[in-house]
């Protein structure tokens, strides 16, 4: 599998603030769990907000261990 490019931390809040329910931008950081994400709408929109403000904090980091950029 194939290494994905580190993501801009804005683009990733943008993508989790309009698609996060669906799990995009968990997807594009190379998680492999974003799935649980789309089936279950972003936990209700729990997920999702904690997920973006884990991103605008910078504690989540790409499914690899690198920050965002």
């Amino acid at each position: 599998m194939s290494e994905k490019p580190v993501q801009s931390k804005i683009v990733m809040a943008l993508v989790c603030w309009f698609l996060g329910s669906l799990g995009i931008h968990r997807l594009m950081m190379g998680y492999s769990n974003w799935w649980l994400m789309l089936i279950t709408l972003g936990g209700c929109g729990i997920w999702t907000l904690i997920d973006l403000i884990k991103i605008l904090t910078g504690s989540l980091k790409m499914a690899d261990g690198r920050d965002l950029s």
